[in-house]
């Protein structure tokens, strides 16, 4: 195979460092190697956290923010993009203007507000600018069910509630929405996928029980990501990514990190590093 005609599938995370390595930048990166990709990050804050809770929050100044983002896609290049954590305004606003300056098209925000620990990640002010800035920018956002409350202004409490919150996401901007309905009770895990048509789809499975979730809705939007990387539509995309979460979930279940929430087992069944053919 010749070098110069191939390359690897290209994702970068844009999100928060978590030095337990359970979420955040850390997740992301594996995630995307386990899914055959090669990840690049750009950091947003740094994080002293464990797996019972966020300790203290670093903010990386926006034009080292800025500064990376250029740096890896001006040499690299970059196939789809997952945002993370962006907990001040102006920082939403460098991924605003990266999305733009580097036409971005691929790109999954998952709008991290609130830890599994109950943390609370982000400015009151960067809110109304995640909405505004990147909502009509990306092309899926992936809140949990805490999340789109915060969003909506009102407590999810049923699947009626998730209908109606993704109808309220639509008409802040968002161009497709999946609320994760984990945090409700019952034995089976219900997430809603809503498109800019108004077309709905339920992905319903057996809840695992596991200690071990930190780091979930991380995992899950990186390998949307990757799997928009690789090509595949964005339906395909999720239900793969919802495969993968569910066996990083079972593998994970019975292993002890830590005296919280421990993570998931990222690399348990890791795939090849895809190589892609160049034009």
């Amino acid at each position: 195979m010749n070098p110069s005609t191939s390359r690897y599938p290209l994702l970068l995370t844009i999100a928060g460092s978590d030095s337990g390595g359970g979420a955040g930048i850390q997740a992301d990166l594996k995630t995307f190697s386990a899914l055959g990709c090669y990840g690049m990050s750009a950091i947003t804050a740094l994080t002293a956290q464990n797996t019972t809770g966020v300790r203290a929050i670093h903010a990386i100044p926006p034009q080292m923010l800025r500064d990376q983002i250029d740096a890896v896609i001006e040499d690299i290049g970059v196939d789809a993009v997952k945002i993370g954590m962006l907990h001040a305004p102006e920082i939403v606003q460098v991924v605003a203007d990266a999305i733009d300056t580097h036409q971005l098209r691929q790109v999954v925000l998952d709008p991290v507000m609130i830890a599994t620990s109950g943390a609370v990640l982000i400015e009151n002010e960067a809110v109304q600018a995640l909405v505004q800035q990147l909502f009509p920018r990306v092309q899926l956002i992936t809140p949990n069910l805490d999340e789109a409350g915060f969003l909506v202004g009102q407590t999810l409490k049923n699947e009626a509630d998730m209908e109606a919150a993704t109808d309220q996401l639509l008409g802040l901007g968002a161009r497709a929405v999946l609320i994760k309905g984990g945090h409700l009770s019952g034995d089976t895990v219900a997430d809603l996928f809503v498109n800019s048509l108004g077309q709905k789809w339920w992905l319903r499975a057996p809840r695992i029980h596991s200690p071990n979730t930190h780091g979930t809705g991380c995992t899950l939007s990186s390998a949307i990501a990757a799997h928009l990387a690789l090509g595949d539509p964005i339906e395909q995309a999720i239900e793969k990514s919802h495969a993968y979460i569910r066996q990083a979930l079972q593998a994970g279940a019975h292993v002890r990190t830590g005296a919280g929430s421990g993570p998931l087992n990222h690399i348990s069944a890791p795939v090849p590093m895809h190589i892609l053919q160049t034009r």
